[in-house]
């Protein structure tokens, strides 16, 4: 379903309690306690309830004596819930909440009659198991909640009863507030994907917290998550991976790829900032809100106290920072400032009774120091002086940044006295403030894990390759092969075929039915002096080292023979059930500085293809040392990858080891990424080892699974992908009328570069027509969102001029969540009209409508862009007035039937 009537639950106008009431004793006073505190101003009806245990609020007997209710929150658990909502669908109800004390579940078969009858009427629901709703900016209290939401401006959404009611305890505690208040319970049709896009609208929600166990619709889950990530912060909570289903398959990579591993790479992909307790929830919040988030690596620590300031540079590099190297302009500056005698260095170690003054010029010129990025500020009590003064002087610095042009650098602060009105001063300059070093360090530690979310969110992978030419039909073919002969795993002779059309350098492989094919395909090999591998070639026996199919460095060809002969003999003895071909005979590729790694593939049920990356040899799963992303991958999410690993650090090269080529190894997982998404039949593939040194990587062994594919039709790309990639193929040359040649592509974040100087080319006129009011200012917010897509919901085409670059105009078309209606908006340069331009645009963006699945394109028009009006009849627009401004047209387009009437439009 979509946002339609949501409204009903965040913003509704009247309210009814649907009987009986089978919550069990009590629960019905809390709710009715709840309810009558919160203010609500609109009316709330009680329909087969006790008229004495639900004063204040008027009673009804019956639905028949109810006119009309927006939201109903209903009592009476999974008692015939579908025949319910067909009587609440005629008087007017948006959203229906199922309360539950704790969680409840309804069946398959129950789960299916409700939805058919919601949907009749569009309704939404809520649960069921819900304990309730909570919107303090309107008064609304329908919770079974231990502790009523205060109003605020962080949106809290979660399953669980039992983290909505600690998260609202901790919040109280600590006077935090909020805009809305959400336990979703099952989440049969409402769920966070739903809620993410409401909030991302919501002036009044600052950050959104989730807490979730699991995602059943990825693609959605994703593009909303994207969506609100790139307007406000969303810190999210995972419990649930103690309960994962064990790691499966038949390969390394599958195994590493743990459920909450695969969870963990989403939510980084989605640009959310993911901890680990409720503190830490409101923690990260707190800093990334107070702090603009930015790359900062390298730390300074200031504290009045050398011990102090070790525990805090202990604890920074063990999460992972890097305590900075300060300037000789710096050192200088500190001189005075640090304890008599001593040569500045950083951490940065006052006297234990350092003046306020002298507190805050090291700060200062930690600050200023060009090799410093963040500073972390941590003051102990001292006698002799007045820690309000010393959070004063701090403060004063946070002001200042505040006013400051360009790069503001954070300040982290922890004050150990914790007198009450410290943190107060401190946040009201932006600086946060906490009770210890540790907290501080943590608070540091979010605002990087953020940044390098928001870093990810912002990357486009193209759905075609720029650094290489693969031949995906070659591939396809191989696969389709496999799959038509009834087998699972490719054949040795197919691995090394298909990898080598993604361009993937492997060891040349050969498979031997019997030991004499075995010595004679070993003998070009052996005859330079060489050594080969043999190893067994059986389908399913998943690592042949675990069986004794692994021979290698033989040098001679009587002990090839005699070594493929006993190997076959061997494991067709011990297993039976081996489905044994022969085996496999290769040189082998001896390099002094390689170092062996893993590169795959693995299916994630939820999520799709991910791209698995660490530690290779038989110990891989063992040693655990692996990262992992979501497909797709450009280089720059490759490299990340690898520096999150720990053999990145022997890769880097140490004494006479040069470093290993990290471009190459990054650019196989480019091509395994490549791989996944023109292929999405491979399930499981292991590069083990793959094996880098300076000059590159070679893969050693290979194993691939392949599976038909089963999924969603109607849509462009790989529909086993959570996140969509850059759609390059959709690149088009265009000519206008006066011979100039454009191409117009998928915009790209990178972008927002060009569209200054192209809005300096439309007249304040045009820009009106297209904005529907003046615009005057195009702020970073405004550009970015029109550049920072998700191409799961939303397309804009810049048509760019082929000689200088500038772009020309732009067409954007964004879709609902059901994706069935697309609202379209277009753009040109003022100076191009009558050059075909718009006609070009236009017919793209009903290309792609069509064949992404998108049902009809919408638009509004101000009734006095004739142009625009004119073009859209000649392509099939029907024109009607809009029920709310006669001023403005809406423009309709069914897409089905848009291909004739785009094809008559004349230019």
């Amino acid at each position: 379903m979509t946002l339609r009537n949501l409204d009903g639950l965040f913003q509704p106008r009247s309210v009814i309690l649907v009987g009986p009431d089978r919550l069990g004793p009590g629960a019905l006073a809390v709710l009715i306690r709840n309810l009558a505190t919160g203010g609500f101003n609109g009316p709330i009806t009680c329909v087969g309830l006790d008229p004495a245990a639900v004063l204040p609020f008027r009673t009804v007997g019956q639905l028949d004596d109810i006119d009309r209710a927006e939201l109903a929150i209903v009592l009476s658990g999974s008692e015939e819930p579908a025949a319910l909502v067909e009587r609440l669908g005629p008087k007017g109800v948006k959203v229906v909440v199922f309360l539950a004390r704790g969680y409840d579940e309804w069946s398959p078969d129950l789960v299916t009659a409700t939805l058919e009858a919601a949907r009749r009427y569009t309704i939404r629901i809520i649960g069921p198991g819900s304990l309730g709703v909570s919107m303090p900016h309107i008064g609304l209290e329908a919770s079974l909640a231990v502790k009523p939401a205060a109003k605020g401006d962080l949106a809290l959404v979660s399953r669980s009863a039992a983290v909505i009611n600690s998260t609202l305890a901790w919040a109280a505690a600590h006077g935090v507030g909020f805009s809305s208040v959400i336990s979703l319970g099952q989440k049969v049709d409402v769920d966070i994907g739903d809620l993410l896009d409401q909030f991302t609208a919501d002036y009044r929600t600052r950050a959104v917290l989730v807490h979730l166990e699991s995602i059943w619709t990825p693609v959605k889950f994703m593009s909303a998550a994207r969506a609100a990530a790139r307007t406000k912060p969303v810190v999210v909570i995972r419990s649930g991976a103690s309960r994962d289903r064990r790691m499966e398959g038949a390969t390394h990579s599958s195994r590493l790829a743990s459920t909450d591993a695969v969870y963990d790479a989403a939510f980084k992909r989605a640009g959310l900032l993911r901890v680990d307790s409720i503190d830490e929830l409101f923690d990260a919040v707190e800093t990334i809100t107070r702090v603009k988030p930015q790359p900062c690596r390298n730390v300074a620590l200031v504290a009045n106290g050398r011990s102090l300031a070790t525990v805090a540079a202990d604890h920074l590099e063990q999460r992972g920072g890097a305590v900075g190297m300060l300037s000789a302009d710096t050192i200088e500056r500190l001189r005075p400032l640090v304890r008599e005698g001593k040569l500045p260095t950083n951490p940065i170690a006052l006297a234990d009774d350092a003046s306020p003054e002298t507190f805050a010029g090291a700060i200062r010129a930690a600050l200023e120091d060009p090799n410093i990025d963040a500073v972390i500020a941590i003051h102990a009590p001292n006698a002799f002086v007045d820690e309000t003064a010393v959070a004063e002087a701090v403060a004063e610095i946070g002001r200042a940044q505040q006013k400051k042009l360009g790069r503001k650098k954070p300040i982290i602060t922890s004050f150990l006295d914790e007198r009450p009105e410290t943190p107060g001063i401190l946040h009201a300059a932006g600086i946060p403030c906490h009770p210890t070093p540790e907290e501080a360090v943590g608070s540091y530690g979010h605002l990087v894990r953020y940044v390098g979310a928001q870093e990810r969110l912002m990357a486009t992978p193209p759905s075609l390759p720029r650094e290489f030419t693969p031949q995906p039909d070659v591939a396809r073919a191989i696969v389709a092969d496999t799959i038509a002969d009834g087998r699972e795993w490719l054949t040795p002779v197919d691995v090394r075929r298909l990898l080598e059309a993604y361009d993937i350098a492997v060891v040349p492989t050969a498979l031997a039915r019997d030991p004499d094919e075995a010595a004679a395909l070993a003998k070009p090999h052996l005859a330079n002096g060489g050594r080969v591998a043999v190893k067994i070639a059986a389908r399913n026996i998943a690592f042949k080292s675990d069986v004794g199919g692994v021979r290698l460095g033989l040098a001679d060809i009587d002990d090839v023979r005699l070594e493929a002969a006993e190997m076959m003999e061997r494991i067709a003895e011990t297993h039976p059930n081996a489905e044994i071909d022969g085996v496999v005979v290769m040189p082998m590729i001896e390099r002094r500085f390689g170092v062996e790694l893993l590169c795959g593939i693995a299916d994630d049920f939820v999520f799709g293809p991910v791209v698995v990356f660490g530690r290779g040899g038989t110990a891989a799963e063992v040693i655990a040392d692996r990262a992992l992303d979501l497909v797709p991958l450009d280089l720059n999410l490759a490299r990340s990858m690898i520096a999150e690993t720990r053999v990145s650090r022997l890769l880097a090269g140490y004494r006479n080891r040069p470093p290993a080529d990290r471009d190459a190894i990054a650019l196989t997982l480019v091509k395994l990424s490549q791989l996944a998404a023109d292929i999405p039949e491979v399930r499981e593939l292991d590069l083990n080892p793959i094996l880098a040194d300076q000059t590159g990587v070679v893969v050693l062994d290979a194993r691939i699974r392949v599976r038909p594919l089963s999924g969603r039709a109607g849509r462009i790309g790989n529909p086993r992908l959570a996140i969509r990639p850059y759609p390059k193929e959709w690149e088009r040359e265009l000519t206008l009328k006066d011979g100039r040649k454009a191409l117009a592509r998928p915009v790209r974040p990178e972008d927002e570069a060009l569209y200054p100087d192209f809005f300096t080319e439309v007249t304040p006129q045009d820009l009106r027509l297209r904005f529907f009011a003046p615009i005057k200012d195009f702020s970073h917010a405004f550009l970015a969102r029109l550049t920072q897509l998700d191409y799961a919901r939303a397309i804009a085409f810049a048509a760019i001029e082929e000689t200088s670059g500038k772009m020309l105009g732009a067409v954007r078309l964004h879709a609902d969540p059901d994706h069935r209606t697309g609202e379209y908006a277009i753009l040109l340069r003022s100076n191009l009209k009558g050059q075909g331009l718009g006609w070009q645009l236009m017919r793209l963006i009903i290309e792609w409508a069509r064949a992404d699945g998108i049902e009809t394109i919408k638009g509004e028009v101000l009734r006095e862009n004739s142009t625009m009006l004119e073009m859209c009849r000649a392509l099939g627009f029907s024109v009607k007035s809009s029920p709310d401004d006669e001023s403005i047209a809406v423009v309709t387009l069914p897409v089905a039937e848009a291909a004739a009437s785009a094809g008559r439009a004349a230019e």
